[in-house]
């Protein structure tokens, strides 16, 4: 199958990369090489150099994939040279000049409000009683319960970083809208894949829709690989 073999796979905020591991699996038995970055979450400048250090053992053309607060790490690192693609997953896609916050503040504030409580010594956590149903309402019970109790801290400072150079002006993207998103609304995810010039997919899905239905995340990450030709083998 030609296009681009390497695949960058960037996790958001509360989690870890770990995540991933259904979609792992799914484009490892398609043959892509995959790596899983591992960011600390503490500011988008860190996160951005933590990915950039991923992209750089890189061995060609690579598809960055974030989820979530990922879409603002990939638009961030993905002018790498190796960044052949981007792929949003239910994730924010800032300009530059903004950040994550900034987007935030222009959700639609009648709609369902993600249950982030307040600053704890700099850092952020969603509600437990609360994270299964914004976060993961489609994840098996007993994952998501973990997934609250195993929440990372979220740094404060990373939602507030601005955005040097959006990657997808210049490099190809493609956006998977869940429909059923309870932290990120459906409506701002197509508002900001539009703007973004994606190409888009949407299907059914809560917040962590990249662990409740990995083969749809991985189908759409198939796609922008393939269509993502390296221009010597275009030529050839």
């Amino acid at each position: 199958m030609a296009g681009v073999r390497n695949v960058a796979l960037v996790h958001g905020g509360f989690v870890d990369g770990s995540g991933w591991e259904g979609v792992y699996h799914v484009l490892k038995q398609e043959g892509f090489n995959v790596s899983v970055v591992q960011n600390p979450t503490l500011s988008l400048e860190d996160d951005d150099i933590v990915t950039r250090r991923v992209l750089d053992k890189q061995d060609g053309p690579t598809i960055l994939v974030g989820h979530s607060y990922g879409g603002a790490i990939i638009t961030e690192a993905g002018t790498h040279e190796n960044v052949a693609g981007l792929v949003y997953i239910a994730a924010f896609a800032p300009d530059q000049g903004e950040s994550v916050g900034s987007l935030i503040a222009g959700f639609p504030q009648d709609g369902p409000q993600p249950p982030i409580l307040p600053p704890e010594d700099g850092f952020l956590f969603l509600e437990r009683e609360k994270f299964a149903a914004a976060f993961a309402a489609d994840v098996a019970p007993d994952l998501a319960a973990f997934m609250a109790d195993a929440q990372v801290p979220w740094g404060v400072g990373a939602p507030n970083g601005i955005i040097s150079e959006a990657a997808w002006r210049s490099k190809p993207s493609w956006y998977l809208v869940a429909s059923d998103d309870r932290m990120i609304p459906p409506p701002a995810q197509r508002t900001m894949a539009e703007r973004i010039g994606a190409s888009v997919t949407e299907t059914p899905g809560s917040h962590a829709v990249y662990v409740s239905n990995p083969t749809a995340v991985a189908s759409l990450i198939t796609q922008a690989a393939r269509s993502s030709l390296p221009e010597t083998a275009a030529v050839g």
